[in-house]
């Protein structure tokens, strides 16, 4: 990592030297939800501390009046036992890595204290293999249906199958429909577009909105128990309003820089990340199609 410290001036400056300090963490916040409030505000989960350690930029001395550019270079390793994760902004994980730049003054003067987070990526790997992922979504596969839901619409619990919800009391009036697409892969370059396309082949319903949910899911371990909590990072409309059927529908979505990273797995936390195809019909009917996607980082040559 290379930069420079600019220090502007209308007079010569006395200081007593200039350090910078570089730090990189891995904040965990537990969700109340999970594991209750009071748990969750007094709960212990000591931050990890993957990097710390100070170079001195310039000694002692004056600085001349005017702008003065004092430059500095330093490497970045991991703690022992450590190992760096990419940066990361998350709801309940927060990996983050700041440089703080601190002028040294005399006693009667305050200390000039700048900091600034800077971007932690993990080196190219190889390419993986892709497979398209293709999904077929109809009336006939809504399954695992009880009748305890009914009340409240109808639901599915398999990984990978649609969920359907509206304020009906039967499941009979569910919209008959078929809707087919793909996307390119399960395993996605973070920094190249999520691809695929969508097509309604039939709806007996018209339809409202299709939408495309990026999910981050946030894994933690505290104590015995792992706490998986899974948010919304963006919501985008790839259709508005009734779609002609059999017409192709592309599906683009850029991933959002630091709110998304590569698949981080580690024995203290783990980020992953999903796909929700959300498709509202127009009698209020909901339904999700869901993909986990693995994200990694190869080479680019797009420039978002």
């Amino acid at each position: 990592v290379s930069g420079v410290v600019i220090v502007r001036s209308d007079s010569k400056l006395t200081h007593q030297g200039i350090k910078l300090q570089v730090e990189g963490t891995v904040n965990i916040q537990l969700s109340a939800k999970s594991v209750g409030l009071f748990e969750a505000f007094y709960g212990n989960v000591k931050p990890q501390e993957l990097l710390n350690y100070g170079i001195t930029i310039c000694n002692a001395g004056r600085l001349p009046n005017g702008t003065t550019e004092l430059p500095f270079e330093f490497e970045l390793k991991a703690r022992k036992n450590m190992k760096l994760f990419e940066t990361f902004h998350g709801v309940y994980i927060n990996v983050q890595y700041v440089i703080t730049v601190e002028m040294l003054r005399s006693m009667l003067s305050k200390n000039v204290k700048q900091s600034m987070e800077f971007i932690m990526k993990n080196k190219c790997g190889k390419p993986a293999q892709t497979n398209k992922l293709e999904f077929a979504v109809n009336d006939q596969n809504l399954n695992k249906v009880s009748a305890s839901l009914q009340q409240h619409g109808t639901n599915t619990t398999a990984s990978g199958t649609a969920n359907a919800k509206s304020k009906t009391s039967t499941t009979s009036s569910i919209p008959k429909f078929d809707i087919r697409g793909h996307l390119v892969s399960s395993v996605m370059n973070v920094e190249e577009p999520c691809q695929g396309a969508i097509v309604v082949e039939q709806s007996s319903v018209e339809i409202r909105s299709i939408e495309l949910q990026l999910v981050r899911v946030e894994t933690t371990v505290y104590g015995d128990n792992e706490i998986r909590e899974a948010t919304e990072i963006q919501n985008i409309q790839i259709a508005d309003g009734n779609i002609c059927h059999g017409f192709t529908i592309p599906i683009y979505m850029i991933f959002p820089r630091l709110f998304t990273c590569i698949t981080t797995i580690s024995q203290e936390f783990r980020v992953e990340f999903e796909c929700n195809l959300v498709v509202l019909f127009k009698d209020s009917h909901l339904l999700t199609e869901n993909f986990p996607i693995k994200l990694i980082r190869l080479p680019s040559n797009r420039n978002f």
